[in-house]
């Protein structure tokens, strides 16, 4: 699940829209606008790789209320498991929402920063996304402490647009001794009258 960091509320305001246009805080993106062609191929993929329907299938387990929203997407609004923590995630085109944000427009710069999680569902040919997004959120992890600094794909969708600050690598090598317990390397083998019989 594609998941952004952002609290429930916060927005980075001033960053740039698919249009080129700068965008004012407060300002929403209309939902009846047409599909560009990207969005819409995009949105038949989802479909055909079955990411949407198990994306509505899980609002609906969770008691989310679904609505249509901009770019194609579907929203699903007041998630309230604890899993993922995330204020918004997305499975296929299906953006979920916490109560918090129970109005996604007026979060322009989140929306289109899960609106680049539904297309990387796309082009990895639907829910393979999800082991290949939690296998670069551990190399994430292990590389910077955070799940996303290091993330291919939150970086791909934008890691501040997401609500994430990037943090600096750790270095490896210091990583791995630190990790590493017990006795030293090759431990002392025992002289040959310590050793035991038959």
């Amino acid at each position: 699940m594609a998941m952004t960091g952002l609290p429930a509320g916060r927005l980075l305001p001033g960053k740039q829209m698919r249009t080129g246009k700068q965008v004012r805080p407060g300002e929403r993106l209309r939902t009846g606008e047409r599909l560009r062609t990207g969005e819409r191929l995009r949105a038949v993929a989802n479909w055909a790789n079955l990411s949407t329907p198990a994306g509505l299938v899980l609002a609906r387990i969770t008691g989310c209320r679904v609505r249509r929203g901009a770019g194609g997407l579907r929203y699903a609004l007041g998630y309230r498991p604890p899993l993922p923590a995330a204020g918004a995630f997305t499975v296929g085109n299906v953006v979920f929402f916490r109560p918090a944000l129970a109005r996604p427009e007026s979060h322009p710069v989140l929306l289109a920063h899960e609106g680049r999680h539904c297309t990387q569902y796309a082009l990895c040919l639907g829910l393979p996304f999800l082991p290949l997004y939690f296998a670069a959120a551990g190399w994430s992890w292990l590389r910077t402490g955070d799940p996303a600094s290091r993330n291919v794909f939150e970086r791909a969708a934008g890691l501040e647009a997401g609500g994430y600050a990037e943090r600096p690598p750790r270095p490896l090598a210091a990583l791995w001794r630190s990790r590493r317990p017990g006795p030293p390397d090759h431990p002392k083998r025992p002289e040959r009258s310590q050793r035991p019989l038959g």
